[in-house]
């Protein structure tokens, strides 16, 4: 029996190190780790998609993507054909995000983020994983969070406010934190619920997502 093969998609400005804990069963599965890229001057969301769809070599891949690269794997589905598109943390389209990030959008403040702060790993780490982070697990994140470039940073919060999907590809297999800060759950419909699930559960929960991935995949 051939594997099937599973490409994990970090978040917003982390490297695929966040994935380094998540173990599948190695005679079902095969793990691809997706890397963040700098984006093109004015390059779109769907130009960025289509270029990152390369990096997927096989034929009914699972697609797998955490916040900002949940948003990511779905606009790379167009050019592919999956065999299922999870989203981890993040939302399924536009209506999803929380009022702060609407606001932003509709006002422009998002473009008076001063993003040259984030590239001081603290602050990205507030930034992107919420504020609640405990000094000392500061060494352990600034491992994850390799994209700390400018551009990339304001390409990012930009493609992130300004999302456009409002109609949900009913496909996406939705598992979220009921205690998401960046993404609460109130804002979410239609999603595998984890309780006490935090917007960094892919690093904390990680033995969850070993027990139930596997079957998520395959049923």
């Amino acid at each position: 029996m051939s594997k099937i093969h599973v490409y994990f998609m970090p978040g917003m400005a982390a490297s695929s190190s966040i994935f380094e804990r998540i173990k599948l069963p190695e005679n079902v599965f095969e793990i691809h780790l997706l890397e963040w890229v700098l984006p093109e001057k004015n390059e779109s969301l769907q130009h960025y998609a289509k270029r990152m769809a390369e990096n997927v070599k096989h034929e009914n891949a699972v697609l797998i993507g955490v916040s900002f690269g949940g948003i990511l794997v779905q606009e790379m589905a167009q050019f592919l054909t999956l065999h299922k598109l999870i989203i981890i943390s993040s939302v399924k389209s536009n209506k999803e995000l929380p009022l702060r990030m609407k606001i932003a959008k509709s006002t422009k403040a998002y473009k008076l983020i001063p993003t040259s702060l984030l590239q001081n790993v603290e602050n990205l780490v507030k930034y992107t994983f919420g504020r609640k982070i405990i000094q000392q697990r500061l060494k352990l994140y600034e491992t994850f969070l390799s994209m700390r470039d400018k551009e990339y940073l304001d390409w990012a919060i930009e493609q992130i406010i300004n999302w456009e999907r409002v109609v949900v590809d009913e496909n996406v297999i939705h598992i979220h934190g009921d205690a998401d800060e960046v993404f609460p759950l109130k804002n979410i419909k239609n999603c595998f619920e984890i309780k006490g699930g935090t917007h960094i559960m892919i690093l904390n929960r990680f033995r969850w997502f070993n027990n139930n991935l596997p079957e998520i995949i395959l049923k």
